[in-house]
């Protein structure tokens, strides 16, 4: 009975576990960033340097950038940014 109580509390502690590390993943984040963007300044971040683009077809890309860049852009301005560095994902 000793044994069988061991063997069962085990199998039980195993199973959490496993569960536990199994529901601690997270699928990868598609951040495929793309090399060059064209749109319309939707938003400007000061204080964090980032700038928001929406591209012609809709879809919004945030960008990082430096406080030189930012001072200059204003919502509503055209541009054309290019990544320099790849998204660290």
């Amino acid at each position: 009975m000793n044994r069988w109580l061991t063997f069962s509390s085990g199998f039980v502690a195993i199973t959490l576990l496993s569960a536990g590390l199994a529901f601690g993943q997270q699928p990868k984040a598609d951040c495929k960033a793309p090399d060059k963007v064209e749109g319309q300044v939707v938003r400007v971040d000061q204080k964090t340097n980032k700038v928001t683009i929406r591209d012609k077809s809709g879809t919004t890309h945030e960008f990082q950038a430096n406080a030189e860049t930012t001072k200059d852009l204003k919502p509503g301005d055209t541009i054309e940014a290019k990544l320099r560095q790849a998204p660290k994902c």
